[in-house]
């Protein structure tokens, strides 16, 4: 069979498969299409147009200013004010919509095959890498295929609707090929171009994403490629994402079947999808239909075909499919693709068994040791802050707890920035602000470290030597480490994350564990907006803290608890590792503390690794708390089990929120939310 003859049958497959799952989501495209009658413009889950929302805000796509003006003039849950800045950036398009849109569609290739002394186009495609192209599987379903192929850039007309000459590049598939059939892609390196620059270089490539956000249902979508073989073509925005399945999107569109291998752009030309599919008109037998309700033979040609809507593959899910492949080249062309791709592998551990490298020119506090420090040695211990008598009341208490990293901090310090944040929240809030001399914080940051360099033997500083994240992977103790492991392990998980699968060849040097930690946090740091550093320090103090064979909980909590109330109301204000030691702390207050009020922020409460070692037991909010609000961001990868009210039951409030891309984890962002500080401040008044 020719090669044009087996990609029109491959299609054909490719289309009747697509038909098979438009026909089993018809009850979810329904009830889309009835809330979108009902004036729902962007039908999608609220967790969905937060991070649509946070993608949006933090890549300047919609201005602040547009968007407080979008949802300053009434009160508004926070669903509806994504909505609303959902629908500014879908209304008001900036003037770089155009030029951005012609910089992405310069990145789209024709692809055509040589064959029978003919050149007859087969498909789209499209630079993901300075030198790698990326289009369906059954456009080039092996690497055959590939060398009888070519690509031509710049098939278009000009400004002035006259053609342009083509610059004609041949395909290297020995260089680098891979394909899978189910999700129908290819990808296959390029030869240089005639200066012998990369493509990429020439003609732009597309950064490839695997982080939330980049679509919600309701929004448009547009498409560049070569319709039939024409010249490039654009469909823009007269179209709209219907049905997101896990690996596939349902969207309306004026494609043709020659846009195989198609990029699908959002409004802010980013890839969402690789177009393979329309998706046909099919009778109560499954067979596909014409235009005229008859039923379509392989004669008849796809034009004419009633086409109902078409199907592109998530690009998010190409990408978890290529981070599982073995790696048998170092570097992988991959790597290329840039680092939202999330494959990009930092450079690994060296051996346990390799002699030490030699010492670092770095102070004496970045060497790691396992020795602790005598008494004597340790520095002064800093410890919390009373409020001042009368405040609030003189009855209720605003209680603050901090999360890992605070050490050496001053705690005075530490609490005018709790208090700013929130004094940030209330006066939007149209409440009064707090005078931080009127909040308990106490202050484990140094015993928490103390602890950790008394028993677990892991050094504080150990970023200044210049180690790697895959370097401080784990606690020391054997048990903490194990937690340490489950905790990456189901956050990674959560955030779908391939399995591992990686050749004994690519583990020499990295031992197996430490391969697989450095590779959950790297996809971790890929979705989110934190580093691996970040992360890892978080997760391996959480781990140290949970560990039941290690006195680290107790001797936090004997700190805490030496600057608490012990009689009167509580408002109870936590963050990060602090949201973990608030619901321990529960179960060691004074019995004549109420706790009135609960809020975490930035938690890892909603990890089963981590709930199921609390001292409260969960997941299960505790007696002793009457009121319960847990602020997440769909960004910060701390809070990567969140929302918290899927597992925990009896009234958890869950408010997702919207942090800048750089400070996602922070609890000043958090408590400078209107809704976040409002909660608090009502009870402190109440």
């Amino acid at each position: 069979m020719d090669t044009a003859d087996r990609t029109r049958e491959e299609r054909r497959r490719q289309n009747e498969a697509a038909a098979a799952r438009y026909d089993e989501t018809t009850q979810e495209r329904r009830a889309v299409e009835r809330q979108q009658d009902a004036g729902v413009t962007f039908p999608d889950s609220e967790q969905a147009l937060a991070a649509r929302a946070a993608r949006l805000l933090d890549r300047n796509a919609v201005s602040p200013a547009l968007a407080v003006e979008a949802v300053r003039a009434e009160p508004l849950a926070a669903g509806a004010a994504y909505e609303r800045i959902l629908g500014v950036s879908t209304e008001l398009q900036a003037w770089s919509f155009l030029p951005r849109g012609a910089r992405a569609a310069r990145t789209v290739a024709r692809i055509s095959v040589r064959e029978n002394g003919r050149e007859l186009p087969l498909g789209t495609g499209f630079l993901v890498s300075p030198r790698l192209l990326m289009t369906n599987h059954h456009v080039l379903p092996d690497a055959d295929t590939a060398r009888q192929c070519f690509v031509e850039f710049d098939a278009q007309v000009s400004i002035d609707n006259a053609p342009q000459a083509p610059i004609r590049l041949a395909l290297d598939p020995d260089g680098f090929f891979t394909a899978d059939e189910r999700l129908d892609y290819a990808l296959v390196l390029l030869v240089p171009g005639p200066d012998g620059r990369p493509p990429g270089e020439a003609f732009g490539w597309n950064r490839l994403s695997a982080q939330p956000g980049k679509l919600v249902i309701g929004e448009p979508v547009n498409v560049v490629g070569h319709p039939m073989g024409r010249l490039k073509e654009i469909a823009v925005r007269d179209n709209t994402l219907q049905v997101r399945l896990d690996d596939f999107l349902h969207y309306k569109t004026d494609t043709e079947p020659g846009n195989s291998g198609s990029p699908v752009f959002n409004d802010q030309w980013e890839v969402v999808a690789l177009h393979h599919s329309g998706v046909p008109r099919t009778d109560e037998q499954g067979r596909v239909l014409r235009t005229d309700g008859q039923v379509w033979r392989p004669g008849d040609g796809d034009d004419a075909i009633d086409w109902v809507a078409n199907e592109g593959v998530r690009i998010s899910s190409v990408l978890r499919h290529l981070a599982a492949l073995p790696r048998t080249a170092r570097p992988s062309p991959l790597e290329e693709m840039g680092p939202e791709s999330g494959l990009v592998q930092a450079q690994a551990a060296a051996p346990a068994t390799a002699a030490p490298a030699a010492a670092p020119t770095a102070t004496p506090s970045a060497t790691p040791t396992a020795t602790p420090l005598p008494v004597a040695e340790r520095a002064p211990v800093l410890t919390g802050l009373r409020a001042r008598a009368g405040a609030f009341g003189g009855n209720r208490h605003l209680v603050f707890l901090h999360g890992r990293s605070q050490e050496e901090h001053e705690p005075a310090d530490l609490r005018r920035e709790w208090a700013a944040g929130l004094n940030q929240g209330l006066v939007r809030a149209g409440l009064a602000p707090v005078d931080p001399e009127d909040i308990w914080f106490p202050y484990y940051g140094d015993t928490l470290v103390q602890a950790l360099k008394t028993h677990e033997a892991v050094p504080r500083t150990v970023e200044a030597a210049g180690a790697t994240a895959a370097e401080v992977v784990a606690p020391s103790s054997p048990s903490a480490r194990a937690v340490y492991e489950e905790l990456l392990g189901e956050a990674a998980a959560k955030w779908d994350m391939p399995q591992d699968h990686q050749p004994a060849t690519e583990r020499i040097g990295l031992g197996d564990v430490v391969g697989a930690l450095h590779r959950r946090l790297s996809w971790l740091a890929a979705r989110s907006d934190l580093d691996a550093w970040a992360i890892a320090l978080v997760f391996r103090d959480v781990a140290a803290y949970l560990d039941a064979d290690r006195p680290v909980r107790d001797e936090v909590l004997n700190c805490v608890l030496e600057t608490v109330p012990d009689s009167g109301d509580v408002v109870l204000v936590g963050h990060s590792l602090g949201t973990v030691v608030a619901l321990d702390l529960i179960t060691r207050l004074s019995p004549g503390v109420n706790v009135v009020h609960l809020t975490t922020a930035g938690s890892p409460l909603g990890l089963d690794s981590v709930y199921n070692r609390l001292l409260v037991g969960g997941p299960k909010r505790p007696d002793k708390v009457a009121d319960w609000l847990n602020a997440w961001c769909p960004t910060d990868a701390v809070a990567i089990g969140c929302p918290l009210g899927d597992d925990w039951a009896d009234g958890l409030v869950d408010l997702a929120v919207l942090n800048a891309r750089d400070r996602a984890h922070s609890i000043v962002e958090y408590l400078s939310h209107t809704d976040v500080a409002r909660s608090i401040g009502n009870r402190l008044t109440a």
